[in-house]
């Protein structure tokens, strides 16, 4: 009876898990990619500091973008040369550096893009949260709810998945927008808040 009861309560954590990944949640409308570029891009890419291709260079960008949009999105997402990741601003979302990269290439003539250019994947969601997440997620410091109680999770997942990866964009309370670490996209954030709340859903001690 124990060992039926285990199982029925632990299918239920699991069903709880998944309808939060799937549920949708209205969040904030992102940025388009003429307020990215005048609020963010424009500190360097308007004077052309730091060798950054100008505004309106159509020639210079062209240059820039032989490889493809996808790769010079990865650049800007990651950080390349000067340029910082995620433009210096870690709030800023994939498909927001997407539409800034639209802006620029085009001179401000591109339609904002609906889904990002790129996201680029840098490591497992294991392997994020084994080397940075467990930094705060495993012992629950400064109110970080903990990888192995669901229960911490649950209250966290009303808004459903989006909620939850937005917040980590973003930042919350102690958490610094997209965990202090700029170079990490938002599939690889998503890939690691998946991980740890299926990993409580599942927990099991020993």
């Amino acid at each position: 009876m124990q060992s039926l009861h285990f199982k029925k309560s632990h299918l239920t954590l699991i069903s709880l898990c998944v309808l939060a990944l799937n549920a949708s949640s209205a969040l904030a409308a992102d940025k388009t990619g003429r307020q990215v570029v005048e609020q963010v891009c424009a500190t360097c890419h308007a004077t052309g500091a730091n060798g950054a291709p100008k505004i309106g260079d159509v020639a210079t960008w062209s240059q820039h973008a032989k490889k493809g949009l996808v790769k010079l999105t990865e650049n800007a997402i990651s950080g390349f040369g000067n340029m910082p990741a995620h433009g210096g601003q870690a709030n800023l979302n994939d498909l927001e550096i997407s539409r800034a990269i639209a802006y620029m290439v085009s001179s401000g003539k591109a339609i904002d893009p609906a889904k990002p250019y790129a996201s680029p994947i840098s490591n497992t969601g294991e392997q994020l949260v084994q080397v940075h997440c467990t930094n705060c997620h495993m012992d629950g410091i400064a109110g970080a709810p903990r990888i192995n109680q669901f229960s911490d999770w649950k209250p966290r997942l009303e808004k459903g998945m989006d909620g939850l990866v937005s917040s980590t964009i973003n930042g919350h309370k102690a958490m610094p927008a997209r965990t202090g670490m700029a170079s990490l996209s938002d599939t690889d954030l998503r890939n690691a808040v998946t991980y740890m709340v299926i990993q409580s859903a599942t927990y099991k001690a020993k």
